[in-house]
């Protein structure tokens, strides 16, 4: 069988028995994709431990038109889809190279980049206005913060899923997995300012410009609802907008936003379990990404209290 047949039927797999995400899907297909246009297979049994370093080689030395070299995190994905996909084969009793034989590289240590809270701020006074965009804007910003979502859940959310009063809503997150998030008393304000100013039927909870609303006003149907919810890409140029008119020097985007939640809460005194379920991370392993903040901590404990009578 070719292998681009089995790469179509291993992302099938990914969807069905796996239950990945649609984006999970595309960036598998990706990555395989341009494993195997590089080395040019055709036939699973082609796949040897040889071919695979070489490209491990090519992924470290690559550099794009504006002399970027691949980060080491992305470089592993590379690899974790080739070992997936060499599983996959193995499953089906196909003869091609042992996953196993493919080493991980050592893995990153990942600084996430967070804004202080006077930072955070700053952006949010930044969307001062009271037309339906400014609302909206604030809305966001206020939503990204208070409750940690990343921006596809964000785009998500359907406006008759908000509980305003109790402060509270479901999102669906990586792996289809639901959590309930909790709004603070400003997000829940701005949210609701902004959606006294929406006249329209749309269920989205945000949606495009005030151009965009008047086009479809009183009109409900499927495609046109869908035509006004706004994108992660939209949000990601909003979010960059506000932190730029904020006069943030950091290169701020709606995750940024998250790391400032997940920081914010364990300077106040949250424990990390918790922090953990308030992100939706299935292993603490993710969540310990923000112990710089905790760490930080201790040393300043450590210089106040250690050795004080000495002094």
């Amino acid at each position: 069988m070719e292998i681009k047949e089995l790469k179509t039927q291993f992302l099938e797999y990914l969807e069905i028995e796996k239950g990945r995400s649609q984006k999970t899907i595309e960036n598998y297909d990706h990555y395989l994709k341009r494993f195997l246009e590089w080395a040019k297979l055709s036939k699973p049994e082609q796949i040897t431990a040889e071919v695979v370093r070489n490209f491990r080689i090519y992924l470290n030395r690559y550099e794009d038109a504006n002399g970027q070299k691949l980060k080491k995190v992305t470089q592993g994905f590379y690899v974790i889809a080739i070992r997936g996909f060499l599983k996959f084969l193995a499953k089906r009793d196909i003869q091609t190279l042992q996953a196993e034989k493919i080493e991980m590289g050592k893995a990153v240590t990942r600084e996430v980049d967070f804004l202080e809270m006077d930072e955070v701020e700053r952006i949010l006074a930044a969307a001062d206005g009271t037309d339906l965009k400014s609302l909206r804007d604030r809305a966001i910003l206020e939503l990204l913060f208070s409750a940690g979502l990343r921006v596809s859940e964000l785009t998500d959310i359907n406006r008759e899923k908000i509980d305003l009063k109790g402060r509270e809503l479901s999102v669906r997150g990586k792996g289809d997995k639901v959590r309930v998030v909790f709004i603070s008393d400003s997000a829940s304000q701005a949210i609701r300012r902004y959606l006294d100013k929406r006249t329209d039927v749309d269920p989205a909870l945000f949606v495009r410009d005030v151009a965009g609303l008047k086009k479809f006003e009183g009109k409900n149907t499927k495609k046109e609802a869908n035509n006004l919810r706004l994108t992660p890409r939209s949000v990601q140029r909003i979010v960059k907008y506000y932190a730029v008119k904020a006069g943030i020097v950091k290169d701020v985007h709606p995750h940024t936003l998250r790391h400032s939640f997940a920081t914010d809460l364990l300077i106040n005194g949250a424990d990390i379990r918790s922090v953990q379920a308030m992100l939706g991370h299935s292993s603490i392993t993710t969540t310990q990404v923000y112990t710089h903040v905790t760490n930080k901590q201790l040393k300043e404990v450590h210089q106040a209290f250690h050795s004080r009578r000495k002094k």
